[in-house]
């Protein structure tokens, strides 16, 4: 682990200038300044914390050199210089920082060592639940042989105090903290074995909370992106633990988001994992088992491995069956996703049957205006126009349509989704100049989702690609398309590559 080294010379001024208008001056400050650079190896991360806590104590540098000596007993009894990647002086540096902070400071940073070295975003610290979490987490032992000094009330008081003394950084701008990689391998090096399961456990509680519950909403990413790295590091760490939960349910929940976003080989080893853990805890036959088991099976059928996904989401119904009825909507989900793979695979014989009992499931369990009864109508109407029943399907795909403009509102990506089939069986039946403007409209669907969130949708090409395909078959010339498609990004600041 790579870490920036001043000379001593440098290092010393930079003390010198650091704590200029914080500390007590005496005459031996520049001795004392070189003596400490000296002392922490001239490591910038080491002489930053030491500067911002002899400004916030208002201490000389005598004082913090002769405090930081004394810590060389306690740091002996954790600090293993074969295991650990960072020099002794870290280490004591941060023990000594450490004597100074509250127990809410130090509850929180025990808790963000185990998160990712990246930006973690405010409206988790904001979150209503992180004030139970860092109550109960007072509550755990303190490593060491001293408690710390003072309580601080709440999560945002504790933030502050902890960028005083240079322990985290608070970016206003991007309104997200940020702990060094260093300072996370200390604090975790300094906590004994068996304590690190308790710490764990209760980061992943503070994570299971705030990310949202449904990752393949697009609407969730804004909140998922942030917390995606720290997700996927403490379900690492709790693996490493043998925690079982909420660790698998995080894992899928985690892995659902990568499916979506189609990073499918990050996705999978996780689904697979997230299977194995429920296994074990839950037994073969558990409905956390058939949800896993529907996940990978999902990704199987969207990279083309449909002999491996079917026998997946055969068991997966059949768990279902058996656990809440034939009857059940979660039944429905399953037969659904069935079919489809049935489909995909030309049997559309064995897959009508499933998609019609799911519509009815869902009717019966919702009622006829439900966007689950919308998924319903648009998977038996694909499979319709796929046996050129295109009159039959028709008026399920426009149904789809209504149904999702109540749902979400006429904006919505799932909206421009039906658009778009419908587009595309209006296509089929050659109605072309009723399919262009259902066709332009999910394209601006799709751009104004990339304007508002600052990410392209997963949907953006193949919708841009559907659309140039209609004005083709109008037998709109190249440069008219290209002059449609640039108007259409230049009224909302995209470019076109």
């Amino acid at each position: 682990m790579e870490l920036d080294v001043l000379a001593v010379e440098d290092a010393a001024r930079f003390l010198l200038e650091r704590t200029a208008r914080g500390r007590r001056r005496l005459p031996s400050d520049p001795a004392d300044a070189e003596a400490l650079a000296r002392e922490l190896d001239g490591l910038a991360l080491a002489l930053e914390q030491a500067g911002a806590y002899i400004a916030r104590q208002r201490s000389s540098l005598s004082e913090y050199l002769a405090a930081w000596r004394s810590h060389d007993q306690a740091v002996q009894e954790w600090y293993d210089p074969q295991l650990m990647k960072y020099p002794r002086s870290v280490a004591m540096t941060w023990q000594t920082t450490m004597e100074q902070l509250g127990v809410t400071e130090v509850a929180l940073l025990r808790l963000l060592a185990w998160f990712a070295p990246d930006p973690i975003p405010r409206f988790l610290l904001e979150d209503d639940v992180t004030e139970t979490i860092l109550r109960d987490a007072v509550k755990l032992p303190c490593p060491g042989e001293r408690q710390p000094k003072r309580r601080s009330p709440v999560a945002r008081s504790a933030l502050t105090a902890l960028a005083d003394y240079n322990m985290v950084r608070w970016d206003a701008e991007e309104q997200s903290t940020s702990l060094h990689r260093v300072m996370q391998e200390v604090l975790r090096n300094q906590m004994p074995g068996a304590e690190r399961r308790e710490w764990v456990v209760l980061a992943l509680r503070w994570l299971d909370h705030v990310a949202p519950d449904s990752p393949g909403d697009v609407r969730t990413w804004p909140r998922w992106n942030p917390l995606r790295p720290h997700v996927a590091a403490v379900v690492g760490q709790a693996d490493e633990l043998a925690i079982s939960e909420p660790t698998s349910t995080l894992m899928n929940r985690l892995a659902v988001l990568l499916f979506h976003k189609a990073l499918h080989s990050e996705a999978e080893p996780l689904m697979r994992r997230a299977l194995a853990i429920d296994e074990q805890s839950f037994g073969p036959e558990h409905p956390d088992v058939a949800i896993a088991l529907n996940n990978l099976a999902q990704l199987l059928q969207a990279t083309n491995r449909l002999g491996e996904a079917e026998p997946l989401m055969r068991r997966a119904l059949a768990i279902d069956e058996q656990s809440f009825g034939p009857e059940h909507p979660k039944v429905a989900i399953r037969l659904n996703n069935l079919a489809s793979l049935l489909q995909d695979t030309n049997r559309l014989v064995e897959a009508e049957p499933l998609k019609r009992r799911a519509l009815a499931i869902d009717e019966q369990s919702f009622g006829p205006e439900h966007p689950d009864v919308a998924i319903d109508l648009n998977n038996l109407a694909q499979l319709l126009q796929a046996t050129n029943r295109l009159g039959e399907a028709e008026p399920l795909m426009r149904r789809v349509v209504e149904i999702m403009e109540r749902s979400f509102g006429a904006g919505h990506p799932n909206v421009a989704v039906a658009l778009n089939n419908l587009a595309q069986l209006l296509q089929a039946t050659n109605r072309l100049g009723e399919a262009e403007p259902l066709s332009r409209r999910q394209l601006i669907i799709f751009i104004r989702f990339a304007e508002r969130t600052g990410h392209e949708h997963p949907n953006f090409r193949t919708a841009l690609s559907n659309y140039i395909e209609v004005l083709k078959q109008m037998g709109t010339s190249e440069s008219e398309i290209g002059r449609r498609i640039s108007t259409l990004l230049k009224e909302h600041d995209l470019g076109w590559e």
